[in-house]
């Protein structure tokens, strides 16, 4: 999709300040600071839209970016390290698992790891989720730049090992530093649109 139009529509915190319309929703998950309001911007080419910041935790509401007029971008806020008082982080658990059980318009969620660690638990524990209620989906390994050449095959192949990823089942590489990934992304999406 060529993005000339997009803004940010809301920032929810319950199922009732969710856009009306039905347009498809494309969700980003992953742990606090793995990289999605950076993977955000660059697939709409823009530096500051989702803002993205150092400290882990800053996404705490669903964001809903109009892109195009044609589809959201629904960035959710983080799971796993942010430092957070534990009922922030049981508000924010709960916004996530209402938006995923519930809405209808979600088409694809965009899962987030890190790919210069293994898989977390809780990323672990996200995928089985997105499986078990049966959302398309496509694993996103961030911050790809960070790896030397050889250290690329070994933690795909470790990521990969780590979520049981299925034939089938993509995971893409992506640098929000050089783009590489955008294209491979902007495919899937708008294969699933009819784009």
């Amino acid at each position: 999709m060529n993005v000339n139009n997009v803004s940010l529509v809301i920032s929810a915190v319950s199922s009732a300040q969710y856009p009306k319309d039905n347009k498809p929703e494309f969700a980003f998950v992953g742990r606090s600071n793995v990289g999605k309001s950076s993977l955000i911007n660059r697939l709409v080419n823009r530096k500051k839209l989702a803002r993205v910041s150092s400290k882990p935790g800053k996404t705490n509401t669903i964001n809903f970016y109009n892109v195009e007029d044609k589809i959201f971008f629904v960035d959710l806020p983080g799971y796993g390290y942010a430092k957070v008082s534990k009922k922030e982080k049981e508000k924010w658990t709960k916004m996530i698992e209402e938006y995923l059980q519930t809405r209808k318009q979600l088409v694809g969620v965009l899962l987030l790891v890190d790919s210069r660690h293994i898989p977390s638990e809780d990323d672990c524990i996200m995928l089985d989720w997105i499986r078990y209620y049966n959302k398309n989906f496509i694993v996103i390994a961030t911050k790809w730049d960070k790896l030397s050449g050889k250290e690329k095959q070994e933690n795909l192949e470790k990521i990969k090992e780590r979520l049981n990823l299925k034939d089938g089942e993509v995971i893409i590489p992506f640098s929000a530093e050089t783009g590489e990934g955008k294209e491979e992304i902007w495919k899937i999406i708008d294969g699933v649109i009819g784009g």
